[in-house]
């Protein structure tokens, strides 16, 4: 877990360099990545950024899975008033009277129980202009198409599906969204890690094929002097209906790191190359 100041120091280095939209959860770092964004944006004029969190996943005392982080445990909790509560308890340690975007966060495998629990609490949000876009955060490319079918989103999170080694979010539910007006944002470019120099794929250790694909792939970007890193933060760009891509930062360091890879140029015959 990194020092406070650090990630404060990450977000006011993001401001400075036109970032103005910044996601979050309960979840991520039991509280503390709320509690560090809310110190972060600190005195800023609140219609400048954008902040979206998600409900789903509250805590309540217990053995962190973040090293360093409160003693806080996540559980799922899907419910209508849970996600009121969620929302509540993200407020106040953000700081903040109103979230921009909330989103179901994870229902893989309780889609009925987000669907009539904590969606349906969002969209009561919604109507009293609580919030001003909802929608679902996830990996899963066929559980968003069904809430796109069956709900009414304005917006999805996916992660790990619309990358240089998994384009599977392009085959549905890209054009679902564009079908239906929802917008979309990306997460999890680097498919956690393996296509900006690590040795992790989808949040466990990169198998053999993989790994092989991944070198392959940097090996094309390599011969024409682009970074696979750059290729990888602009590749969900490139698709009508993205808009806009989340990428993890550590420290000033990453922040900076990743605004300059997001703006280096890549030579359009890449792009064939990479496909």
């Amino acid at each position: 877990m990194i020092a406070e100041h650090e990630a404060v120091e990450a977000i006011e280095r993001a401001w400075d360099l036109g970032i103005r939209f910044f996601d979050t959860a309960p979840y991520y770092g039991s509280g503390l990545s709320e509690t560090r964004l809310g110190l972060g944006l600190r005195g800023r004029r609140r219609s400048e950024y954008v902040v979206s969190t998600k409900v789903g996943r509250r805590l309540e005392p217990g053995r962190s899975s973040w090293h360093g982080a409160p003693p806080l445990r996540a559980y799922f909790d899907f419910s209508y008033d849970g996600a009121l509560r969620s929302l509540e308890e993200s407020l106040d340690r953000l700081g903040l009277d109103q979230v921009d975007v909330a989103l179901v966060h994870d229902p893989d495998e309780y889609y009925a129980d987000a669907t009539s629990g904590a969606f349906r609490a969002l969209r009561r949000l919604r109507d009293e202009g609580s919030v001003k876009r909802i929608g679902v955060g996830m990996n899963s490319s066929d559980l968003l198409c069904r809430f796109a079918e069956e709900s009414d989103p304005d917006c999805f999170l996916i992660a790990g599906r619309l990358t240089l080694l998994d384009r599977s979010a392009t085959e549905r539910l890209l054009p679902l969204c564009l079908e239906r007006g929802i917008g979309l944002i990306v997460g999890g470019v680097f498919n956690s890690g393996i296509l900006a120099g690590g040795t992790t794929f989808d949040y466990a250790a990169a198998g053999e094929l993989v790994a092989q694909r991944a070198e392959r792939l940097e090996a094309i970007a390599g011969r024409r002097g682009v970074p696979l890193a750059a290729a990888a933060i602009q590749l969900p760009t490139r698709y009508p209906g993205v808009e806009t891509v989340l990428v993890g930062c550590a420290n000033a360091g990453e922040v900076e790191d990743d605004v300059r890879l997001a703006g280096l140029p890549v030579p359009s015959s890449l792009w064939s190359e990479l496909e």
